[in-house]
């Protein structure tokens, strides 16, 4: 960042208690938590804004806010308003709703005209927590030190109690939705879609507490804690829906096929050996990685995409999935955002094709997605991109909180067993519900 950067190393052996004191504090405005391999980062307290919604794009910076009606593809839009936004070296940070994809995926006659679909800030404050110690950038003084003096207060501290849930509560007539989308792909109508289940929490959630209990039971790719436009999030993501990094180098995790985990050694190794050889899990997986590669082909120099660690498995939190690896080098006339673009949303949170299934996510999935299914994302100074894929989250804003899962859906799939599958799914968040 151009903010004079102050270190301090200490060794924090908490960072979810480090990162949920912070949120928690509610001293720094909107903020935005993200935790990825090795590094532990809150930003807050935004000096400008990106906000994108259906009809208009909202620009704040230097204290003034511009407006107005947009055309093209919400990845374009938002490229080029970043572009226009004199950042002297600082990130941004903020989430994306499903409905981002609309625009590429023929679907924008589904959206309410002020459905809201892109929320990024550029903060003035970024602490970041790792194996280095505490780095604070872009604070006085003063708040540098009430910031190590809050990370030093949370450590050592007991876990918070939770309040149970029961996922089992279906209003949305889940399995009969199910049920319509086996008859539309015997019908060839398409080959796979992912309907997920809306469960609405019967109180307000302490988002921050819940976030730092749910973090010490799951063992999420990357994770996330934020508060921005409205809306307050947690989340433990499985997977990257599209990463760029400072070589071009484009990547994409797709997880598809999914059994039950933490149920005791043998339980989850005959689980396991019923996953990676169940015919309906490996070939839902399988054609997931094909239009992951197909994606990434699009939007690549010839020759360089590849699959790698092709169906391994990897265990997040409540469930073990099969995932996969794809990459390729970015083509040089290609952006982040082109590639951000091309692979979202997510091919296992979506649909095959995706368009067709996008469509009957639209139609059949009861309630709006927002920002389940969406991604976080941070975007460099240099262009390089991470969007990491939400689910396994929790959702709170001044209507009430919730929850969210889904389950791929084939032409050999079972309603009864893909509504066990979203309570499996489900087990990585519900149980670590704070109340507020």
């Amino acid at each position: 960042m151009s903010t004079t950067e102050r270190s301090r190393v200490e060794y924090v052996t908490d960072p979810a208690a480090a990162m949920s004191r912070l949120a928690g504090a509610d001293r720094f405005g909107e903020y935005v938590m993200y935790e990825r391999p090795g590094e532990w980062v809150f930003a807050a307290d935004p000096i400008g804004s990106i906000e994108l919604d259906v009809q208009e794009l909202r620009v704040t910076w230097a204290g003034q806010t511009t407006s107005g009606r947009w055309e093209g593809n919400p990845a374009g839009v938002i490229d080029r308003a970043l572009g226009t936004l004199a950042l002297e070296g600082r990130n941004t940070y903020g989430w994306i709703g499903f409905e981002f994809c609309a625009w590429t995926l023929d679907a924008t006659r589904h959206l309410d005209p002020g459905t809201s679909l892109v929320r990024l800030m550029i903060p003035r404050i970024e602490v970041r927590v790792g194996e280095f110690g505490v780095r604070v950038a872009g604070a006085t003084p003063a708040e540098t030190g009430d910031i190590h003096d809050l990370i030093a207060q949370s450590q050592n501290t007991e876990l918070p109690q939770a309040h149970m849930v029961d996922v089992r509560v279906d209003p949305t007539g889940y399995r009969d939705r199910v049920a319509e989308a086996i008859g539309e792909i015997q019908a060839r109508r398409y080959q796979k879609v992912i309907l997920s289940r809306k469960v609405d929490l019967p109180f307000a959630v302490d988002v921050p507490a819940t976030y730092r209990l749910g973090r010490a039971y799951n063992t999420p790719a990357r994770s996330f804690l934020l508060r921005l436009g409205g809306l307050e999030a947690a989340g433990f993501s499985p997977e990257l829906v599209a990463s760029v990094d400072d070589d071009r180098v484009v990547t994409t995790e797709p997880l598809a096929g999914t059994r039950a985990f933490g149920r005791g050694d043998a339980v989850d190794t005959a689980a396991r050996e019923d996953l990676i050889t169940d015919p309906k899990e490996i070939v839902e997986h399988a054609i997931s990685v094909q239009t992951a590669l197909a994606e990434i082909s699009a939007i690549a120099d010839p020759g360089t995409p590849v699959v790698s660690d092709f169906m391994a498995v990897r265990e997040r939190g409540s469930v073990q999935h099969l995932a996969s690896i794809v990459r390729g080098r970015l083509a040089a006339d290609r952006s982040s955002w082109d590639a951000l673009e091309a692979l979202f949303p997510s091919v296992t949170a979506s649909g095959i094709p995706k368009r067709a299934g996008v469509d009957s996510v639209f139609r059949l999935d009861h309630d709006p997605r927002g920002l389940y299914s969406g991604a976080v994302v941070i975007v460099s100074p240099t262009g390089a991109l991470e969007a990491t894929l939400v689910l396994r989250a929790v959702y709170q804003n001044t209507d009430g909180a919730w929850l969210r899962a889904g389950a791929g859906i084939v032409g050999q799939s079972r309603p009864e067993r893909e509504f066990e599958e979203t309570c499996e799914k489900l087990d990585s968040i519900a149980p670590y519900m704070v109340r507020a």
